[in-house]
């Protein structure tokens, strides 16, 4: 039968009934994991990341996990976590020196910054290999007052996975693709209506008199369009 919990039992609290080399191995337990959460957030990618450096997002997740155990649960030590604390800010302050000083290091770790929109066309190189999802990329140009790519001069998809937006100083002149929702809906292959039509795969803009089905793009090769918007 289970003993009853005698509280502030100084023995339990600090170290229970594990000997006090186990410590040793909660520091290795603690370094293995730092570098496996921080290689999964790298996997993952910047959508991952947002707002904050992958670090600082590793150091967060492992921090609250060793706090919380301890809070509730009278058979975990303090002494552990102490150690999960102590190591794993150890191993922050070490990476994000490394990072600093290493730029092939830090790309590595944290990516770099992507065009993903030059002169209002998508980068769609660039654009697939981030894992960027068209709908969350026009989401985050319409919150910045964007309404078709022919406003937009650069856009570069930061590491900490923010988007950086340059308009173009010929927001009225220059034709683009529309990014409004409902015009978005309206894309076709066949082509009744001469005019300039926006290619909703890249955003290049080419003129067509009309009466054509299926007709490509110059840029990607792709056949679905709007009418240009600007």
């Amino acid at each position: 039968m289970k003993e009853p919990v005698q509280p502030f039992d100084w023995h339990r609290i600090l170290i229970h009934d594990f000997p006090w080399m186990y410590l040793g191995e909660v520091a290795l337990r603690t370094a293995i994991m730092f570098t496996v959460v921080l290689l999964a957030l790298t996997i993952s990618g910047k959508r991952s990341v947002k707002q904050l450096s992958v670090y600082e997002l590793v150091l967060l997740i492992g921090l609250g996990s060793a706090a919380g155990d301890p809070m509730f649960y009278d058979d975990v030590p303090l002494s552990t976590p102490i150690v999960v604390f102590v190591v794993m800010m150890g191993c922050y302050k070490i990476i994000t020196r490394l990072s600093d000083k290493n730029r092939r290091l830090r790309e590595s770790l944290e990516g770099k910054p992507v065009y993903v929109i030059q002169n209002g066309c998508i980068e769609t190189r660039n654009f697939d290999e981030e894992d960027l999802g068209q709908d969350e990329l026009f989401s985050e140009l319409r919150q910045g007052g964007i309404e078709h790519l022919g406003q937009v001069r650069l856009a570069i998809l930061e590491p900490n996975g923010q988007l950086s937006v340059f308009r173009s100083t010929d927001d009225v002149g220059k034709p683009g693709l529309p990014i409004l929702p409902h015009l978005l809906r309206l894309e076709t292959d066949t082509l009744v209506v001469p005019g300039q039509y926006a290619c909703t795969t890249c955003g290049h803009v080419q003129p067509f008199e009309g009466t054509e089905t299926q007709p490509a793009c110059r840029q990607c090769g792709h056949h679905h369009w709007v009418k240009a918007m600007g």
